[in-house]
């Protein structure tokens, strides 16, 4: 089975991640394929517009812990000490530049988000270039309480630093129409109304030619890269792979292998655990 389907209807591609059975989680070949379908999409001559959309129950709930976390994965996520920067640098920088397919893109994307969009599932999402939500639909960037640091680095160009710092600092989930207020995403509106409000969207755009969209897309693109996105990537991305290795970072892992993820991202989300002590907080320090 693809992990990310690709399909057109009229001017209209539709980029589609595939794995429902665990929320379209990211393995090692979801960015790979995502990165193949923008490709395709964006170098068809027929296809104006992207819609970016996770099948099942959610559009996309992170990386695969049972995967990463409580397995060891393909032994980049967490390596054996001492690790090696530069060998996790390679392999999350890589990841990233694929998420960045959808921003490099010349044609405009439009992400769908229903049920979570969540830890490297914001980042997917945040990519686009605009994203529509289910109003009770979730975004958040847990892993920033511990194990992860956002490596695209979106939530401070969407949000400007006071509302990205309120958001990493707490590693708080938020619904769509709170997401929407606070102009993290475009809109959100009733999930029974969420695909009527894409197609409409990426409808209108279709109407446009595909020169036209690219040349306003390359405009603003511009204007934000100017700022050192490249460079904040790269620096978030070094950090990201320190999250996962410093000391709190292996206690995490540890503890997903003890307990399994589950519990694990249950007291890490609840601030019931003490990661740099490995143990549970006592109750008046929560």
């Amino acid at each position: 089975m693809q992990d990310v389907i690709f399909e057109k209807t009229g001017r209209i591609g539709r980029i589609i991640l595939n794995r429902p059975e665990v929320m379209n989680a990211i393995n090692d070949t979801l960015p790979r394929q995502l990165a193949a379908a923008v490709a395709e999409a964006d170098a068809d001559p027929g296809v104006h517009v992207m819609v970016l959309s996770g099948a099942g129950e959610a559009f996309c709930a992170g990386y695969d812990l049972t995967f990463y976390a409580e397995g060891n994965g393909n032994g980049e996520a967490t390596q054996e000490m001492p690790w090696d920067p530069i060998k996790d640098y390679r392999f999350m920088w890589e990841n990233t530049q694929h998420f960045m397919s959808l921003w490099r893109a010349f044609k405009p994307v439009v992400c769908k988000v229903h049920g979570f969009a969540v830890a490297g599932g914001s980042d997917i999402a945040l990519c686009a270039d605009m994203t529509i939500m289910a109003e009770e639909a979730q975004i958040g960037y847990m892993p920033a309480r511990v194990w992860g640091c956002p490596t695209t680095a979106m939530w401070v160009y969407r949000l400007g630093a006071e509302r990205a710092k309120r958001m990493l600092f707490t590693g708080d989930k938020i619904t769509g129409r709170e997401a929407a207020d606070m102009g993290l995403v475009l809109k959100a509106v009733p999930e029974e109304q969420l695909e009527d409000a894409v197609e409409e969207m990426a409808a209108r755009m279709a109407t446009v030619p595909i020169n036209q969209l690219a040349m306003q897309k390359m405009v603003i693109n511009q204007a934000i890269e100017q700022t050192g996105m490249m460079q904040t990537q790269r620096l978030a991305t070094i950090f990201d792979g320190i999250t996962r290795h410093s000391p709190e970072g292996m206690n995490f892992k540890h503890r997903s292998e003890a307990v399994g993820w589950k519990q694990a991202v249950q007291e890490r989300d609840a601030g019931t655990f003490d990661w740099t002590n490995n143990e549970e907080l006592p109750k008046r320090n929560r």
